[in-house]
């Protein structure tokens, strides 16, 4: 991997986010760590990169924007382009959870908008500020197969929980923009995938752990285990190093089997 090549992950000061920076880390790869507004995590995660990383010419640095506005997310790219000067992949992992759980009947649309601001209009404007950086330089990634897109969903795509709907749309949502942008790009070299996590550990769902803990001994996660950062950590690395040549618009599932139906 050319460590010049230049990743950017959003919402990678912590969670989901940082495993993916420590994956790509081992990988190569040049990660721009962004955060929204926790500067000391995003530190954080750039400075376990540095110790994980495969040659001392990567860089890893924090680059700020809250995904959820249009200047911020014209910050963050701003940033990153001066920080690097380049992006070669650009993995949308950031997403909140509704900071009030209400059953439909009684949601908000306050909380709604906040939840589609980050989770769905956020990595879709901002795929189109990096992709529109990408048809200007076509031919120039420095990543094997060329430029990728990766839009980090949730099994809340397809699977409802009626008491955070604003979620469950936005993840819905944002498997079309997938789509979406997969068709736009493709004829141009540029693949965009699809990752869906299932029952993942991380601080966000660290306040029902117990409730899952109980329901993946049942029997609800084939592989009877929780998700961790490094699972989906690697397969966006598989992804950036060329494994899925001929790939793109495609779903993948990081679940334990979660999706699978028997009788």
């Amino acid at each position: 991997m050319n460590p010049r090549s230049v990743t950017l992950v959003t919402g990678s000061s912590r969670g989901l986010g940082r495993g993916v920076a420590l994956a790509l880390a081992k990988l190569g790869t040049s990660v721009a760590v962004h955060y929204g507004f926790n500067r000391e995590a995003a530190e954080e995660t750039a400075a376990l990169c540095q110790s994980a990383a495969a040659s001392p010419d990567q860089r890893f640095i924090p680059v700020c924007g809250d995904i959820g506005q249009a200047a911020g997310r014209r910050r963050l790219y701003d940033e990153t382009i001066q920080a690097f000067g380049r992006i070669d992949a650009l993995v949308n992992n950031a997403g909140i959870a509704p900071r009030v759980r209400a059953d439909i009947t009684e949601a908000t649309e306050d909380v709604f908008d906040e939840v589609i601001d980050v989770n769905l209009k956020g990595p879709y404007f901002l795929t189109q500020l990096v992709a529109s950086h990408w048809l200007a330089h076509p031919g120039e990634s420095l990543l094997p197969d060329g430029y990728k897109l990766i839009f980090v969903s949730s099994l809340s795509a397809t699977v409802p929980s009626l008491n955070r709907g604003d979620y469950c749309v936005s993840k819905a949502g944002l498997a079309m923009v997938t789509q979406l942008w997969a068709n736009r790009l493709a004829a141009d070299g540029i693949s965009t995938i699809e990752l869906r996590p299932g029952i993942m550990a991380t601080d966000m769902t660290a306040g029902v752990k117990e409730k899952y803990d109980t329901l993946i001994a049942g029997g609800l996660v084939p592989q009877m285990r929780w998700g961790t950062p490094d699972d989906l950590g690697r397969a966006v690395s598989s992804i950036l190093a060329g494994h899925f040549p001929f790939s793109t618009g495609d779903v993948i599932n990081i679940d334990g089997g979660f999706h699978l139906r028997k009788l």
